[in-house]
């Protein structure tokens, strides 16, 4: 196997990689599908490609990935017209597993470009023609990809969701990823603490959430989000991207902060916290310890086994009784290298909750005076979740 490259950050282990491969292949086999494709463009969300290579899509780049159950992978992405690159089974210390590497200069700002990335795709995939193929991820494969392929040469081939087959598998920790998870929420703790040392009055939300950024790309993250808010003590507020974080911060405010990032190695977890400028109220402190409690309850429901609807009813059941909002939108989920990914905790979640499972929960709700909410990640044991992974103080932080 060639030397992987220096430029690479923090690359997962061919071992690892050729893991993924093989489960996949077995699924494959079972369900007789012949190859698959996936289509990724952004990095938040792009975690099949990444999955499957160890490389990200980028900044609305799209890349797809055709992964044969008989042979190596083909890559299509942006790069010049007919670049054509065979890695070879070895690699070329970037791209492991594939075969051949095809490139056009598409754009989806040009409409006019949205035949050349399912041209390259339609080749690697002519030997399955008449087939079964998979389609991973559709909910972000272009509609040009589908429709070129669906209405050219592949009119007689089936093509099926295989969305699900991935994903019971990709759900699933393995032992390296698990160590690449616990890295990212170290290095979360330590962007916590640094944004909230750094807060005081005149800087604006933007400026809090920047320096958690710059800590984190500094310790071997690429790419996520950070959500920040400031608000007076009479006026709660949900946080926001940063064009919603232009407030300038006073005395006596409170700052809510969510850093979700990858770590080294491209896994997602997300630590959520409030610091207070100045002393934090009493209402601000009993509604944090609710929050804490509502985790604690959700917490006990996430064993093994328990299928995803009931822990969230139970949940909306156990906010209701106590006098709180019940969510609508999502409490609790899995993360690996999506920042979202299965199972969601809600009711239209088909998966179970399982061992090696790594979930966020994160209670958050609006309630008085106050947004309350605590965000922390946990992998799931054998009797349910093990572990804390972050270790910041559970606490309102008050500065001043």
């Amino acid at each position: 196997m060639e030397q992987l490259s220096e430029r690479l950050q923090t690359p997962i282990s061919t071992a690892e990689l050729e893991r993924r491969w093989a489960a996949v292949r077995a699924a494959m086999e079972r369900d007789k599908i012949d190859a698959l494709l996936m289509q990724n463009n952004v990095e938040q969300m792009g975690g099949y490609v990444k999955y499957f290579t160890d490389l990200t899509a980028t900044n609305g780049y799209p890349v797809a990935v055709v992964f044969p159950r008989d042979d190596l992978m083909t890559m299509v992405s942006q790069g010049p017209f007919g670049g054509a690159f065979t890695p070879g089974p070895n690699g070329d210390g970037v791209r492991r597993g594939v075969k051949q590497w095809l490139t056009t200069p598409s754009y989806a700002s040009c409409h006019y470009t949205a035949s050349y990335d399912p041209e390259l795709v339609a080749k690697a995939l002519a030997p399955y023609g008449g087939g079964t193929i998979g389609l991973v991820g559709t909910y972000q494969m272009s509609f040009a990809m589908v429709d070129y392929l669906q209405k050219g040469r592949f009119s007689n081939t089936k093509f099926v969701d295989a969305s699900d087959l991935v994903d019971r598998i990709k759900v699933i920790k393995s032992t390296e990823e698990q160590a690449l998870i616990r890295r990212a929420a170290a290095m979360q703790d330590a962007a916590m603490r640094a944004a909230f040392a750094a807060v005081e009055p005149g800087m604006r939300d933007r400026d809090v959430a920047a320096v958690a950024q710059c800590y984190s790309q500094r310790h071997g993250s690429e790419h996520g989000i950070y959500l920040c808010a400031s608000m007076a003590v009479d006026k709660p507020s949900h946080f926001g991207h940063r064009h919603y974080q232009n407030r300038l911060i006073k005395v006596g405010d409170t700052v809510a902060l969510l850093v979700e990032d990858s770590g080294p190695g491209g896994m997602f977890t997300e630590l959520g916290r409030t610091c207070v400028v100045g002393k934090a109220s009493q209402e601000i402190k009993d509604e944090f310890a609710f929050a804490l409690e509502a985790r604690k309850f959700n917490l006990a429901l996430l064993r093994p086994g328990a299928p995803c609807k009931d822990v969230f009813e139970a949940y909306n059941d156990f906010m209701r009784k106590n006098g709180r909002p019940e969510e609508k939108r999502l409490h609790s989920h899995g993360q690996g290298y999506d920042l979202v990914e299965r199972p969601l905790i809600r009711s239209d979640e088909p998966m179970k909750i399982e061992k090696d499972m790594n979930i966020v929960v994160h209670p958050t709700y609006l309630r008085g005076h106050v947004l309350s909410w605590v965000c922390d990640n946990y992998l799931i044991g054998a009797n349910g979740p093990g572990e804390r992974l972050h270790h910041f103080p559970e606490t309102i932080t008050e500065l001043g």
